[in-house]
């Protein structure tokens, strides 16, 4: 009896440490990093992306999948506020309010959108329009940013760095483990007109609110207000007919593969009967900028893009009569007074021909070769000016964020 009690008893012992030996492997492969050894949440993931089915399907997918990193900015903002009270108003086509604005004292809220670009441990990174969190110095300074997560969680924020030229900011978080994964960026450049575009932001503070279009055109330019009686011209943007409407600014447009293609800026004048035209910062230009935000804190004014103010125009049989030249190149129609342009001898009349060695065929192209260049390089230009040929060395300027308001070119014409 004695025997078989002692075989039973080493039998349940080694049953149980094979046991606890399998359930331990078990939790190793299957709870990994439910917490780290400070006790931190588990890292959340994106949704999956389903891949079949029809494009209704494909869009729901999409937006669960990128919904969760999307989030509202609600912007306090104490000091004097000229009616009428909303700032962001102009982005949006807004009046201009009364003929004789009074000023009152005021402690008001705005809000926005905005989307996870980057995490680090239990910190983050959240783009959004510059003009969301930067309001106009005649309205007041921001003295807090409440970050309002898809869960419901709210977070305060401070901006980190702001662009107020490329309209673009990054608000900071910090100590808050649970921040959803940052939104996939595609390649811009690859769009294509008529493919879906998915809108997704808090417009007017309604949550989570998500509206469909296309991809209707590339490289708009739009001026807009803002908000100090001057204007900012804005160039490059993506143009799509999905409703973008105050507080969507700041929010992600995405593609059906649920990857950000533009950020929701500005939508034209409704009350001139524009309907279906929205414009958004194209992913490309996002990527680029926000890399520089990340390494330069605070807020800056420029663009980033080169500027030497001239204005550009091509050559048309009707300018090559006025100007009798016979050849390639563009005229200079335009120069903006103590611009690099300016500086460097340029003058309305004459035809830039090639620029650092390269044949110069159209404005479009030369603007972009001197947007490409970093302000303060050299860009050698030769120059046909009253039937003579010379070079001209342009030390290139930052673009102004409100060169709009300080020349306003013509039809056909680029203003690099």
């Amino acid at each position: 009896m004695n025997s078989r009690l002692l075989g039973t008893a080493i039998i349940g012992l080694v049953g149980a440490v094979i046991g606890s030996f399998s359930m331990m492997l078990y939790a190793s492969t299957h709870f990994a990093g439910v917490a780290g050894p400070d006790h931190q949440p588990p890292s959340l993931s994106a949704a999956p992306l389903y891949s079949g089915g029809s494009d209704q399907d494909r869009i729901i997918s999409a937006v669960k999948r990128v919904e969760p990193s999307v989030v509202a900015l609600v912007v306090t903002v104490n000091g004097q506020q000229v009616v009428p009270p909303d700032p962001f108003s102009q982005f949006f086509g807004g009046g201009n309010g009364p003929t004789a604005p009074r000023v009152q004292h005021f402690h008001a809220q705005a809000s926005g959108s905005g989307f996870v670009f980057s995490r680090s441990g239990s910190s983050g990174l959240i783009v959004t329009n510059a003009h969301v969190v930067s309001p106009p110095r005649n309205i007041g300074t921001v003295s807090k940013i409440d970050i309002l997560f898809a869960n419901g969680d709210r977070v305060p924020g401070h901006v980190y760095s702001a662009n107020v030229g490329a309209d673009l900011a990054l608000v900071k978080i910090d100590n808050y483990g649970k921040i959803p994964p940052p939104v996939e960026i595609a390649d811009s450049d690859k769009l294509q007109q008529g493919q879906w575009a998915i809108a997704i932001g808090e417009p007017f503070e309604l949550q989570k609110t998500v509206t469909v279009g296309v991809v209707s055109g590339f490289n708009r330019t739009e001026t807009i207000g803002n908000g100090e009686g001057g204007s900012q011209e804005f160039k490059g943007l993506l143009q799509t007919s999905a409703p973008i409407n105050p507080g969507n600014s700041g929010g992600p447009l995405i593609d059906m593969e649920g990857r950000l293609i533009g950020v929701n800026q500005s939508t034209a004048n409704p009350q001139a009967g524009a309907q279906g035209i929205g414009f958004a910062i194209p992913a490309n230009t996002v990527r680029t900028q926000v890399a520089l935000l990340e390494k330069n804190p605070g807020t800056h004014q420029g663009t980033n893009m080169g500027f030497i103010g001239a204005g550009l125009v091509a050559i048309t049989p009707d300018v090559a009569t006025q100007l009798s030249y016979t050849g390639k190149g563009v005229a200079v129609q335009q120069v903006i007074s103590g611009s690099a342009a300016d500086q460097a001898g340029l003058q309305p009349g004459d035809v830039i021909q090639r620029a650092n060695g390269k044949d110069v065929s159209s404005p479009d192209d030369l603007t972009k070769m001197i947007q490409g260049t970093k302000p303060g390089q050299t860009i050698n230009l030769q120059v046909w000016s009253g039937g003579v040929k010379r070079l001209v060395a342009v030390k290139v300027q930052e673009r102004p964020a409100d060169v709009g308001a300080m020349q306003q070119p013509g039809p056909g014409d680029e203003q690099p």
